[in-house]
């Protein structure tokens, strides 16, 4: 017997204890129907919905809603008297225990019977229930186990008592026409149902009809958020059910228009829709959520969902998750969850963590991963209803996204990057690559200008700093009272001053490594820019390839790897193909040694996460340089990863429609 699975066994009756709508209790059916190998299945469902119940089951992967109408006062017993009809919604979707119950008896042809009673006036029951992942950990017999206990006290209602007796006599009867009956039914019920089982039961009093029992398909937008289980969570445990799919090749497309440098000659392109590239990541998820057969473990499929969201994240932005961010995520969500009493987050945790630890870009992407189904279509053979939380659910919580948008002017969308232009047929972005000219975007040059003028400002004041002698205060107050010292020493009762010596020299070129691209496949587009006027500097950087990312007609995005800027411009020779600097052992140190070749001042300052090797103080001092070492955590990660994206612009008469394009 599998370890996980537990059976509650009196008579010939072998009853499965479930939680609703939950992943693992879907699967724990599943080994049960091939432990027991049924003649019957039993489940906890009236019979006056079997007709539409099986419908839906037998659309299945596509989700449906059974929904019927009863009176209000029925519901609210007897509060209130307005005699208003209130529909009921039963969702049909793979994770639930009971539709897989069902779909097991179609697809092995069981005979399966709904056992239940249909009541109008039963209440609605909000009982907390431990986490379900823990029937994952500990197996489902110590899970029951616990349940019953804290349940042991609570007195039932009377319509639970009805259903329960009513649930008894039809098991009675199918007890006496069949060898080996298999029960899924709720915990909350099973104990009861147990104790009354040995005694005869009367048949019970409820309807054998009822009149408008309708069936929907779901609409696609309304899976994002009435589930039970989040779609992803859902799709995952669809595909495991059957075949598993291929694995996909590679890192699986991208959100992004990709293009390769064959295919612009060529004039073709590879284009991929949203949703293929969103079940593809579905399907790379589902052989890493553990073995064939094996209950999927609900803590790595979050763990793939964060993977793949965090991959679409880079591909749509050119931004990575760092690992300090996926430890938050996972730390704060942890949190969240345990607040709420529960072993694993949920899905509203997860984007709170997502939005909180990363940005509001991620959670989207975070979000449109979790809430696709891939089989749900707008159209289909059933009328399609639309529903949100509050039609099922008395409480919800709202989480609001607000993605980086482009800048806009006073009156005009703050939406831009939803109303982006898109291309009017295949290939038609490609068109402005034949020319053999490029040059950058006039703004993001007045960027990069501005942060250089920063840096050089930073370096000169670290100088200063560095020539900066405190000594006790004896007959001169010099440049001043130095409080930090001061303070230091304050057992010594003395004061302290400082004396500024003057630097000599300026700084010259700025280096900034974002990436030192050890392994040289990350960032293989090399490129020497010269200034197109008296204030802008020369530039080489290395940078991820143009063809990767299209954005609009002749409009690439990249993303810097490094660069060095070096003024005056109109000096710099292209510093990748000379034999001056064949001896540097990366990117990053061409880029230095330029910075030292080209400067016309003393100093040189050099950004990067670590400082060069000692070699190049020693070049330095023999070109009469010295070079600032800024490291690269001292410097904002906002403004770096806004400094970091930039676009290549294939003709100068596409500056005029850039601004359409860049966000």
């Amino acid at each position: 017997m599998p370890h996980r699975l537990y059976l509650e066994q009196f008579g010939n009756i072998h009853a499965l204890p479930v939680l609703h709508y939950r992943m693992e209790f879907a699967h724990l059916v599943r080994q049960a129907v091939e432990l027991v190998q049924p003649d019957c299945i039993a489940i906890e469902l009236p019979p006056t919905l079997e007709a539409p119940f099986l419908r839906g089951v037998r659309r299945l992967p596509e989700i449906s809603v059974l929904t019927y109408d009863v009176s209000t006062a029925s519901l609210l017993k007897g509060k209130v008297a307005d005699g208003g009809a209130q529909s009921v919604y039963l969702l049909i979707e793979p994770a639930d225990p009971l539709v897989e119950a069902a779909r097991q008896a179609l697809e092995r042809d069981i005979p399966l019977h709904l056992i239940d009673i249909d009541l109008d006036d039963y209440p609605l029951h909000e009982e907390p229930v431990p986490d379900s992942y823990a029937v994952q950990r500990i197996g489902l017999a110590p899970y029951y186990r616990e349940f019953a206990a804290a349940f042991a006290s609570v007195a039932p209602d009377r319509e639970d008592l009805r259903r329960e007796r009513g649930m008894t006599f039809r098991l009675q009867q199918l007890s006496r026409q069949h060898q080996r009956v298999l029960l899924v039914c709720g915990m909350y019920h099973l104990a009861r149902i147990k104790a009354f089982f040995p005694d005869p039961q009367a048949e019970p009093l409820a309807k054998v009809k009822r009149e408008g029992v309708r069936l929907f398909n779901l609409h696609p937008a309304s899976c994002r958020e009435i589930l039970g289980e989040f779609p992803f969570v859902n799709a995952v445990y669809e595909q495991r059910r059957g075949e598993f799919p291929p694995e996909p090749a590679g890192d699986g497309p991208s959100l992004r228009k990709r293009f390769h440098a064959l295919e612009l000659i060529a004039g073709g392109k590879q284009d991929i829709p949203e949703t293929e590239a969103l079940s593809l990541s579905i399907a790379r998820s589902v052989r890493l959520v553990g073995c064939r057969g094996e209950m999927p473990d609900r803590q790595r499929i979050i763990l793939r969902l964060f993977m793949e969201a965090a991959r679409h994240f880079r591909q749509e932005t050119g931004e990575p998750v760092h690992v300090w961010q996926k430890r938050a995520f996972f730390r704060f969500a942890r949190n969240c969850a345990l607040l709420d009493g529960l072993l694993l987050p949920d899905l509203f945790h997860l984007l709170s963590a997502a939005r909180g630890c990363v940005d509001d870009n991620f959670a989207h992407a975070f979000f449109r991963l979790a809430t696709f189904y891939p089989w749900q279509k707008e159209t289909s053979d059933l009328p399609t209803i639309s529903l949100d939380l509050a039609d099922l659910w008395r409480q919800s919580r709202r989480i609001r996204f607000r993605p980086r948008e482009r800048r806009r002017g006073k009156g005009l969308s703050r939406l831009a990057f939803l109303n982006r232009k898109r291309e009017k047929g295949p290939g038609e972005w490609l068109e402005g690559f034949d020319n053999p000219s490029i040059c950058s975007y006039p703004p993001e040059d007045l960027v990069i200008e501005d942060y250089g003028r920063f840096l050089k400002k930073k370096g000169a004041k670290q100088l200063s700093e560095e020539q900066c002698r405190v000594e006790p205060f004896t007959v001169s107050m010099l440049d001043g009272i130095d409080m930090r010292e001061t303070l230091r020493n304050i057992h010594e009762g003395r004061i302290y001053v400082r004396q500024q010596e003057r630097v000599k020299g300026g700084v010259g070129s700025v280096v900034v490594i974002f990436d030192e691209d050890r392994r040289g496949d990350r960032y293989p587009y090399l490129m020497t820019w010269l200034g197109e006027h008296a204030q802008e500097s020369d530039m080489a950087f290395y940078a991820t390839p143009p063809e990767d990312n299209i954005v609009g007609p002749g409009i690439s995005r990249c993303e810097y790897g490094g660069f060095v800027l070096a003024y005056p411009p109109r000096r710099m020779l292209d510093v990748w193909h000379t034999g001056d600097y064949s001896f540097a052992r990366s990117k990053s140190e061409v880029l230095l040694l330029a910075a030292l070749d080209y400067s016309l001042e003393k100093h040189v300052v050099y950004v990067a996460a670590r400082p060069p090797r000692s070699y190049f103080k020693q070049l330095a001092a023999r070109f009469g340089r010295k070079i600032v070492y800024i490291p690269l955590g001292s410097l904002s990660p906002v403004r770096l990863k806004h400094l970091r994206v930039f676009h290549v612009l294939a003709g100068h008469d596409k500056r005029g429609i850039a601004r359409d394009y860049v966000w």
